[in-house]
């Protein structure tokens, strides 16, 4: 064969062939060495004879057989690689999008898993010779090499009735498929299982780059299911944001949760109706009554980038800061200008959970003869009863004698309620100079409107734990009540968002531990129904108990750098390495009936007020 009878084959053979649904992607011209051509003899004498079409290369390289080529429904048994040409080996990374087209008009959808040089010739480079002459010259040749990409099969695209749509990997690419990086959103989407529309969570990306396509935006977005067309909201299969200090967790869950409180996104309820969502957000660092307030750091250009993608953003006015009122507690809140309503946890709140009320750890019998006595008492003093009431109820000799003699409750175990029950923090808490927690509930909860529950100016950590599990467990407890005392709680979608949620779901042996984490287990497992959804922020999310962690379906993990941390959020492995090493803002999302795993980038600036 003659050098034109060559590059007459390699021309009818290459560049006049359709690849059916790859991308056009336009490589570098040849640099006129052999380096970006697959077919040379590897000699001196035919050193200039590398394939140069006329026209232009299309795609990063082509499906190679040298070391088998099986697509297999066991993955390890699964042999998919790419041989990459020169000119484009320096643009290729782990976890890159490519498409490999099949003969008619589906197309393979992939995942780079690894890259390897592989050795071109018969040659032994580990030689002194060979080290000598690299360590004098500005980098290789890359002729001497083959460049290697190994594939990981996600699905198989093809159209029908006009609609792209995705299947599992059902066969086998030819040799010497041209192989492209995925730059399309449609086809990107697809592949991965992205939902067109929804809550907006961040950008797509690999390794921290945000993957970029030839359209306006060149990016593309990430978003969480969030209608009834196919299953429920995932907003009522409640989020996990995990993320170590500096890692801009709450940076990011303001973002999502300004996007639950947009005006365009009402949830259908029981009866017909659709309704807004309400947020009620615990918040230990005072951050996020902030979202009241526009971030004057979002100039016009970007809020003119997140009107074309959808996405909410400025102050929400319907921002309310309810405040408790804690004795030796003053909250500051010199950072934001939403409304302030103070409130206190009324002790009548103890009548439906004692567990509020036990400063310790109480023993089965304890929390049972707490419980009697705290019915002895309400009996008596009615709903108006106080804490400090209950405490001179406790210390009548008649009460205690009579109990022990009747052999209802030990004496020992009546000291010991008495004991546990007689606490600093309950003396600050209950029945302060400020309107109850339960006259408030329609403040408390607004369809539309978020409500924060600032902790920060609260030094002791029971009394902020008696706090916060007793507004929850209200929420809580009439959103499952089949007899509601609040229609308003019943009625209205709830987002329950609660930061360092670590602090207040822990396992633990006590009775009121277990009380705490059965009644959240059970809001996980009753969310869909009654439009309650949970949002657990945490830099520790090995410690949230299993039977609450197990209910959550959508994790987003920012940089988290304890091995345990990471290991109990259960992400995919090739995911998992990277963590450790994500910088701040970048995400991995694990949300099984949404998408495929995937890493993304949030948004640079908050779109609400954060921080000084």
């Amino acid at each position: 064969m003659t050098l034109e009878d060559f590059t007459d084959a390699a021309e009818d053979s290459g560049d006049d062939r359709d690849v059916a649904g790859a991308d056009e992607v336009a490589a570098d011209e040849s640099d006129g060495g052999p380096g970006d051509a697959d077919a040379t003899t590897g000699t001196d004498s035919f050193e200039r004879l590398a394939v140069e079409p006329a026209g232009r290369d299309r795609g990063i390289g082509a499906i190679s057989v040298s070391q088998g080529l099986c697509v297999a429904e066991d993955g390890r048994d699964t042999a998919l690689r790419a041989f990459v040409t020169a000119g484009n080996r320096e643009s290729v990374r782990i976890g890159k999008y490519l498409l490999v087209p099949y003969p008619d008009d589906e197309t393979l959808f992939c995942r780079i898993t690894a890259l390897e040089y592989a050795q071109e010739f018969q040659a032994d480079d580990a030689t002194e010779i060979h080290a000598r002459r690299a360590m004098r010259r500005d980098g290789f040749e890359e002729r001497d090499y083959k460049f290697v990409a190994s594939l990981e099969p996600v699905a198989v695209l093809y159209r029908e009735d006009g609609e792209l749509k995705r299947r599992m990997t059902d066969r086998v690419p030819k040799p010497g498929a041209v192989v492209a990086e995925a730059t399309d959103a449609e086809r990107i989407k697809t592949g991965l299982k992205i939902p067109a529309e929804g809550v907006f969570l961040g950008h797509l990306s690999v390794g921290g780059e945000t993957v970029r396509t030839a359209a306006e935006p060149p990016t593309i977005d990430y978003r969480l299911k969030d209608d009834y067309a196919d299953g429920d909201p995932l907003v009522f299969r409640h989020a996990l944001v995990a993320g170590g200090t500096g890692s801009g967790k709450t940076h990011a869950s303001k973002n999502v949760l300004r996007q639950y409180l947009s005006s365009e996104r009402t949830y259908e309820m029981d009866d017909g109706r659709r309704a807004r969502t309400a947020v009620v957000q615990f918040d230990p660092q005072d951050e996020y009554a902030q979202m009241h307030d526009d971030n004057d750091a979002l100039d016009a250009a970007f809020a003119r980038r997140l009107d074309r993608e959808g996405v909410a953003h400025g102050g929400h006015d319907d921002t309310v800061a309810l405040i408790p009122e804690v004795d030796g507690a003053t909250y500051p809140g010199e950072g934001h200008r939403a409304e302030r309503i103070p409130f206190t946890v009324p002790f009548s709140m103890v009548k439906r959970r004692p567990w509020l009320v036990a400063g310790a750890s109480l023993n089965d019998n304890q929390y049972n003869a707490l419980t009697l006595l705290l019915d002895r008492f309400f009996g008596a003093h009615g709903d108006a009863g106080t804490y400090w009431q209950f405490v001179n109820f406790l210390d009548d000799p008649a009460l205690r004698e009579e109990l022990d003699e009747s052999g209802r409750v030990h004496e020992a175990t009546f000291d010991a309620v008495m004991r546990k029950t007689r606490t600093r923090a309950a003396n600050q808490v209950f029945d302060r100079d400020a309107r109850p927690i339960t006259e408030l509930v329609h403040d408390l909860v607004r369809p539309g409107g978020l409500s924060v529950v600032p902790t920060y100016h609260v030094n002791d950590s029971r009394a902020t734990e008696i706090v916060v599990l007793a507004v929850a467990s209200l929420l809580i407890d009439e959103k499952l009540s089949n007899d509601p005392e609040h229609d308003r709680i019943k009625e209205t979608p709830l987002v329950l968002g609660m930061d360092e949620a670590h602090n207040f779901l822990t396992d633990a042996e006590s009775v009121q531990a277990r009380k705490v984490i059965s009644k959240f287990t059970e809001a996980a497992k009753q969310g869909r129904k009654e439009r309650l959804g949970l949002f657990l922020i945490t830099q520790d999310p090995q410690d949230i108990a299993e039977s609450v962690f197990k209910q959550i379906n959508t994790k987003v993990v920012l940089n988290l750098g304890d091995e345990d941390a990471i290991k109990s959020v259960n992400i995919p492995p090739n995911l998992e390495d990277k963590v450790p090493y994500m910088e701040k803002g970048q995400m991995v999302v694990y949300s099984p009936d949404n998408s495929e795993p995937v890493e993304l980038v949030g948004l640079s600036k908050c779109v609400t007020r954060h921080g000084d």
